[in-house]
Parts: structure tokens; C-alpha cells; sequence
């Protein structure tokens, strides 16, 4: 008989997309196939009963409880001081706590990280995504990778910087950070402490046994060049997958008339939460590309598509524009998806956005930055735009989209327009991205490669203790 692990996923939401949208995936489908899988999460939104919050607020001491109480009302009263007598609370409740995020420490002060093991029911692996986002002591993986193998996914690099997700241009992540060019990058800091906060990092990830994976060869090769490196035990690049009953392609005249869209206009499609605030995305290139765009096609109208914000129509040109909320149904957005002629995707750095491969899957060509690990998604058509990146470079038979330099809108737009102009092209391309979404990233796949390398790990891993 087969014996199934029991795996743990740990992440920082149940119901949020992007990096939690990942670990929920392979929650479920682990389940579908009769494992124990349960999530343990900083925030929790939804009822599923194999979901607990790691429990930071349960362990509190009454001190401590007395005094944030004492705080979060005071911060209610709108009267001169409140906001300075509010702090004041907090800071008697949690002193340490305080003067860490004072100095620009980054906090780790969750004790509830230590009571994941007795709420779980005795998992064989525990998968952690991201670790950031205020729910989890990172010094615990230690004690945990100790107690259990310990795969950790990165879905970013903050796990290598002194306190960003994402270093842009900045090299410092390699050689101990410190002297930090911007602290207000996510999670921000109050004060350059980014070389402690590395350093500390580093001493954790030393003392621990991490299984490290990451969702392409971009996140790999850094991770390889980072403190992450003395503390993993073994790594593996496993692209995210989606779910191809969910995203897949749909008569493009039957959703335009279902949403409203004009059955004979262009139709461009771009995703990302809060898309004009997103500072990783970048809409300024898009915005301006789209406005180029609009000014060289004439023969249609142009319809632009932002999915993930809200606001009221605009003209960006001759193209309309239109803002799309948060959408949670995979469903209703894989229809945006099948309206669209392409998918625009503009950032100034990216690992491996899900909205790629559910456009793919879809049936949408991409034009997306050559960041990230985007070039590792998209099957770049060379014979448009010249060279760019050196990564997928393919066919006309195998080609799924464009690669256009970071910030440059008029590559974006010249790519955008080559392909609205050439109707058997972007039919072409679009049959190439559904098989290719079905070679490369279903859902299934994904699930299948980590439940082979857990068995390597299990085989692999000391006999595990009851300690806890």
C-alpha cells in the first residue's frame, strides 16, 4: 500500500492571489489526492477547518493583551496626543518588539510560530511559502527544520536582503546589505539596519536544514549567490502551474458579449493587484505604450482591460480603458483572458506572475518585460523587435509571445501592433500558448514534481522526532 505524507503548508493568507494563490492550490489538490494536508496561515478568511491561524495572538501574556487593548482605543479617540499616547501603550506592552521596528529590525516576534506542530495533526513535511507579511518568527526554522524536513518555495528574494522582497537594481543582498539605497521598499523599514538583518539571516539559515525551491532558474541562480545557500540542504526549480479546468480558453464573441465588450474592437488584458499603485509592476510604460498604440491602430476600436483595480473609465488616447476589481471566481477571469487579443504585461521586476500562465492557458498571447522570470514563461517570437533576451528564443510553430526591454513603452507598443496587425500571427501564437500551457504549466504537473521530491526528501531525511 502507498503511504501518502501528511504535509503542512505554512503561508501568509488563505484567500489572497499571487504567492498564496499557490500554496491554497496545492493544499487542495493534495487533499483531492488523499493526503492530510493542512495550512497553517498569518490571516485567515475563509472556513475550511484544515486552515488554522498560527495562533501570535493566543500567546500573548495579559500584560502584553492589557496594554495593545489600551492602545488600539486610545488610537480611536480623535484628540490631540492620541496618536503619541497610543504608542506609548504599545510600546509598554511590547518593548522589545517596538525598538526592534524603532531601529529598523525587522520583527520577528511571533511566538505563535512555535505552536504550528501541536496544532497540526503530525505532518510528514512542512512547506513554507512567504515567510514575510507579519505572522512568522524566522527564527523558528531551525527548531522546526529540526523537527521536520522543511521545503521552503520562494515566491520573492526577500529571504536574501536585509529587508526588501525585491532588490531592483541593487546588489548589496550579495555582499551583507547595509548603506540601503531605499528602505521604503516592501516591508519597509524605519532605519538602516539592513546589514544586521542579514546577518541574522544568515546565522539562522546556517544553523537550519531547508529543502529550497524556487519557480524558475532567475530566483535559483540568486539564491545560489546568497546566505540561503549555507542552509539548504537540497533545492529544485518547479514552475507554478495553474488549474487548466479553470483557465482555458472560451469562444472570444460568446465572453465579449457576456462582459459587455465591443465583439470587434482590439482588446488588450493586463492583471496585477492595485495596478496603478504596484511598484513592482509598471504601468507608467504601459500607459504610455497603450497611448502609442491607440495613436497607430486605426482600423478598430481599442479596448484596454486592467484587472485588479478600481476606478472610473478613462481615454488614453483613442484606446478606452477600463478598471476591473479584485475577482476571486478563476472562472470570471478566465474569461477577460479569452476576450482578450493579448496580454500586456509590463514590471519592473516580476519571479514568475501567475496572470502569464493563466493568460497563456487562456489562449492570449503575452508581451510581457524581460525581468524576472518572465522570459522563462513566454516562448519569445525573436523575428519581432529584435534581440532582447537570449532565454526561449523560438519559432513561429512554438512562439507564444514577445520580450521587450524593462521601461521601454515604445518596444511594447511596437510588439503590441505587429501582432494587432497580423491576424494569422496572433492565431498562431495563441494556439502555441494553450499547448504549451498544457506542457509546461498545469496545475497537475506542479503537484506531481513536489510530491516526487518530498519522497526524495522523506528517504533522505534523519528519522524524524516527536519533539515538539
Amino acid at each position: 500500500m502507498t503511504v501518502r505524507p501528511s504535509i503542512l503548508q505554512v503561508s501568509t493568507a488563505d484567500e489572497r492571489g499571487g504567492a498564496e494563490s499557490v500554496a491554497r492550490s496545492l493544499f487542495r489538490e493534495y487533499r483531492l489526492r488523499g493526503h492530510r494536508s493542512q495550512m497553517a496561515v498569518g490571516f485567515k478568511q475563509g472556513t475550511d477547518p484544515d486552515i488554522f491561524v498560527v495562533p501570535n495572538d493566543e500567546v500573548r501574556g495579559g500584560w502584553e493583551r492589557f496594554w495593545l487593548a489600551r492602545s488600539s482605543s486610545i488610537e480611536s479617540v480623535e484628540v490631540t496626543g492620541a496618536r503619541r499616547a497610543a504608542r506609548l501603550a504599545r510600546l509598554a506592552g511590547q518593548p522589545t518588539k517596538v525598538i526592534d521596528e524603532w531601529m529598523g529590525i525587522e520583527d520577528f516576534h511571533f511566538a505563535g510560530t512555535r505552536r504550528i506542530l501541536d496544532l497540526a495533526d503530525r505532518p510528514d513535511i512542512v512547506h513554507c511559502h512567504n515567510l514575510h507579511g507579519g505572522y512568522f518568527d524566522l527564527r523558528a526554522l531551525e527548531w522546526l527544520s529540526a523537527r521536520h524536513p522543511v521545503v521552503i518555495t520562494m515566491h520573492d528574494a526577500w529571504l536574501l536582503s536585509g529587508h526588501c522582497v525585491h532588490s531592483l537594481s541593487c546588489g548589496r543582498w550579495e555582499t551583507g546589505c547595509g548603506e540601503c539605497p531605499d528602505l521604503t521598499l516592501y516591508p519597509a523599514v524605519r532605519r538602516d539596519a539592513t546589514a544586521h538583518n542579514w546577518q541574522r539571516k544568515r546565522r539562522i539559515y546556517a544553523a537550519s536544514r531547508l529543502h529550497v525551491a524556487t519557480p524558475c532558474q532567475w530566483l535559483m541562480d540568486k539564491v545560489k549567490r546568497s546566505i540561503l545557500a549555507g542552509g539548504a540542504a537540497s533545492t529544485r526549480v518547479i514552475p507554478h502551474g495553474v488549474d487548466l479546468t479553470q483557465f482555458k480558453a472560451a469562444p472570444r464573441e460568446v465572453v465579449r458579449r457576456q462582459l459587455g465588450i465591443p465583439e470587434d474592437a482590439y482588446v488588450l488584458v493586463f492583471a496585477a493587484n492595485r495596478i496603478r499603485q504596484n511598484i513592482w509592476k509598471d504601468y507608467a510604460t504601459m500607459r504610455t505604450a497603450v497611448e502609442i498604440v491607440s495613436a497607430r491602430v486605426r482600423d478598430r476600436r481599442l479596448v484596454f482591460l486592467a484587472l485588479g483595480d478600481v476606478g472610473e473609465p478613462e481615454q488614453i488616447g483613442t484606446a478606452e480603458v477600463r478598471f476591473v476589481p479584485y475577482e476571486k471566481d478563476p472562472a470570471a477571469v478566465a474569461r477577460y483572458y479569452s476576450a482578450a487579443d493579448l496580454y500586456i504585461h509590463a514590471a519592473r521586476v516580476d519571479t514568475f506572475p501567475n496572470v502569464i500562465l493563466e493568460a497563456l492557458a487562456c489562449g492570449a498571447p503575452v508581451v510581457g518585460t524581460a525581468v524576472g522570470g518572465i522570459p522563462e514563461q513566454i516562448k519569445w517570437l525573436a523575428t519581432i523587435g529584435g534581440p532582447i533576451h537570449p532565454l526561449n528564443t523560438h519559432c513561429v510553430d512554438r512562439a507564444t509571445g514577445m520580450l521587450v526591454p524593462q521601461g521601454e513603452a515604445e518596444a511594447m507598443a511596437h510588439g503590441i501592433v505587429s501582432l494587432l496587425h497580423d491576424q494569422p500571427l496572433r492565431e498562431r501564437l495563441s494556439a502555441n500558448a494553450i499547448a504549451d500551457a498544457h506542457e509546461r504549466f498545469d496545475l497537475q504537473r506542479q503537484v506531481n514534481d513536489y510530491l516526487d521530491w518530498y519522497s526524495e526528501i522523506l528517504a533522505d531525511h534523519p528519522a524524524r522526532t516527536d519533539k515538539r
